[in-house]
């Protein structure tokens, strides 16, 4: 069943799945704060395919974790500069109640009309504007919050991400969207052409046997390199790839190096 209504995650995350199941794979996370348009709903109505605006990735959310919004908030949204969350845990009182957030989480906090009649929300934590892009220094202190959180296939918070999760929030915390998955990432900014030409900040994007890109990480300088594999750690690179620091063996084969952040 076709369906163009609109929803946002008013939960501290929520599972996205490659179908209406809940054996199904997780592929992403909805944060707090991420809106999205349902597409379409399943006979039982019990799960909902959505496009999340932001990186207009698709995937399977449970009815029932699912928030409706109109279309002019959800326009609002789109105009006005929201905050985003920079610390790593907190929390938000909603509907009188609170709630835990994690870093990444969007705060609607304005003083709209609209805004005020439709929810009500309070936040004292650490925040910046969305648009405000932020260079080198900030990204890495960013990235290392994330330190030791745990692999997860399809996750985006410091409790569980994947590589190019990783990526794309500290790159979105910083003001630079980025697509979801590695595959996309690698279209975005410039390529550069020689590790030896590399600045603080890249991404380095790693590819299997077959070619395939299917590894992403931060540059912290022409060695190190920050990434998620079992878990978001540092370790060294060079130009056949990622040597890990704790076996001595390489674990991914460099393909490309991107500039995404400006000069």
């Amino acid at each position: 069943m076709e369906i163009q209504e609109k929803g946002i995650c008013r939960l501290s995350i929520v599972p996205v799945r490659a179908e209406g199941s809940d054996k199904s794979e997780i592929v992403s996370q909805l944060l707090f704060g991420e809106h999205y348009t349902v597409t379409e709903v399943t006979k039982d109505k019990k799960w909902l395919r959505i496009l999340i605006h932001f990186d207009k990735y698709e995937g399977w959310i449970d009815a029932k974790q699912h928030t409706f919004i109109s279309e002019d908030y959800f326009n609002q949204i789109n105009n006005v500069d929201y905050k985003i969350s920079t610390d790593l845990s907190s929390s938000i009182l909603y509907q009188k109640h609170q709630l835990p957030i994690v870093i990444g989480s969007i705060l609607p906090i304005s003083t709209n009309e609209l805004f005020k009649m439709e929810e009500q929300l309070a936040y004292n934590g650490e925040s910046k504007s969305l648009s405000q892009k932020r260079e080198y220094d900030f990204l890495k202190h960013i990235a290392c919050k994330y330190l030791n959180a745990p692999y997860l296939w399809g996750g985006r918070s410091p409790f569980g991400i994947d590589c190019s999760g990783f990526t794309q929030i500290v790159f979105r915390i910083c003001g630079y969207p980025l697509p979801r998955d590695a595959s996309q990432q690698i279209r975005a900014g410039a390529l550069v052409p020689a590790l030896e030409e590399t600045k603080p900040g890249d991404l380095a994007f790693f590819e299997n046997e077959a070619g395939k890109i299917h590894h992403v990480g931060i540059l912290l300088n022409k060695d190190d390199i920050i990434h998620a594999s079992g878990l978001v750690r540092i370790d060294t690179l060079d130009e056949k790839g990622i040597l890990n620091k704790s076996t001595g063996s390489y674990s991914h084969r460099l393909s490309s190096i991107r500039r995404v952040l400006k000069d």
